[in-house]
């Protein structure tokens, strides 16, 4: 069977070289006569992989050197917890609500210390980033976070705010490694790998040094940033093979993509395509306002529920899987990440055009 266009929010599509290249290397990792998922994470085999992939990161990302990288498991989702439990030290924090997984981060600090929402766009279906007033942000405040780019909703910050000396947190998991980042702007990056880093198993944490080692004695060992810091991401065993393919895709990036400039080059390209076709349409009709689109994700509605339906079932039999919008919002939605190759936009842009041409 031929490979179908996966529009999935994640786990999404990998880049096919990473996907070759690691089952040209499943049964035999470079000559030692055993695959990387049966490997000990103890070798000096896996200690290259964690060592080199770290390092394609800090290269990648140009991370400054007073940052540590984890690589952790739990999904983002576990960063909801862990980072009050790391950063609390005034007992309080600002969250900007743009979306589902912003108001669980909100959710689960307000377990740890008093979460304030400085802002919330949930009155129009979280379908704009809402402005952002200094004077409402808290100055004794642990931290400030956001979501960068909104996985189910399709928005995205354009602008960062200035939150001075609080550190400003971003759950990065649906736009990592899309585009350059100028990191010093933060004092904490987390993101779940399963949408443009690699497979689902892996989660990213990007911390800068000052912010670590000020768990409270209540925190968890596991759940203290230092432990993971202080021991190489290799306290416990760590997701090996998720740690493999995101070298794998690390190196795709620079040999192939031209680096994060030449990533963001080639996303803007396939989101420009996609959005174009939207704004010509008479039929879809993109639910984001213009100016907070992601490049990421692309929620769409034709405006009726059965032609929804009729066009996610028609584009999944053409090859377009994986459309359906989320379940809180409905309608339809293209995650177009990294992998996504210009060419799968461009047909299922003419599969649109001519389901429209029969529904209209």
């Amino acid at each position: 069977m031929a490979r179908v266009y996966n529009f999935s929010a994640g786990p999404s599509m990998l880049p096919e070289p990473v996907l070759r290249q690691a089952e040209e290397e499943m049964l035999d990792y470079h000559g030692c006569g055993q695959s990387v998922m049966e490997m000990s994470h103890r070798s000096s085999q896996y200690e290259e992989i964690i060592g080199g992939c770290e390092s394609l990161l800090r290269q990648t990302m140009q991370i400054p050197d007073d940052y540590d990288v984890l690589f952790l498991q739990g999904g983002a989702s576990s960063q909801f917890a862990m980072v009050p439990m790391n950063l609390k030290k005034n007992g309080r924090a600002d969250f900007v609500l743009t979306g589902q997984w912003a108001k669980k981060a909100y959710s689960e600090g307000k377990k740890f210390l008093s979460a304030h929402a400085v802002a919330d766009s949930s009155d129009k279906t979280f379908t704009y980033i809402p402005k952002l007033s200094l004077e409402t942000f808290d100055p004794q405040a642990d931290y400030f976070h956001i979501c960068y780019n909104n996985t189910i909703y399709g928005t995205r910050f354009h602008e960062l705010p200035d939150t001075g000396r609080v550190p400003l947190v971003a759950d990065m998991s649906s736009c990592i490694l899309s585009e350059p980042v100028d990191v010093s702007r933060f004092g904490l990056i987390y993101a779940g790998a399963q949408k443009n880093m690699g497979p689902a198993g892996l989660t990213v944490v990007i911390i800068r040094k000052e912010l670590v080692g000020n768990a409270g004695p209540e925190v968890p060992t596991m759940f203290d940033y230092k432990t993971h810091a202080d021991n190489g991401s290799m306290y416990n065993t760590p997701p090996c093979y998720a740690i493999y393919i995101c070298k794998l895709v690390l190196e795709w990036i620079r040999d192939k993509m031209g680096g994060l400039s030449g990533m963001k080059e080639y996303n803007e390209k396939k989101a420009k395509l996609f959005y174009d076709c939207l704004d010509r349409s008479q039929l879809f009709k993109g639910t984001v306002e213009p100016a907070d689109r992601s490049l990421m994700n692309i929620p769409f509605i034709t405006g009726s529920d059965e032609l929804n339906k009729k066009f996610i079932k028609e584009a999944e039999a053409a090859g377009f899987v994986n459309l359906k919008g989320h379940r809180t919002v409905g309608g339809m939605r293209a995650s177009i990440y990294n992998a996504m190759p210009i060419e799968g936009v461009e047909k299922l842009c003419a599969f649109m055009k001519e389901f429209e041409a029969k529904n209209a």
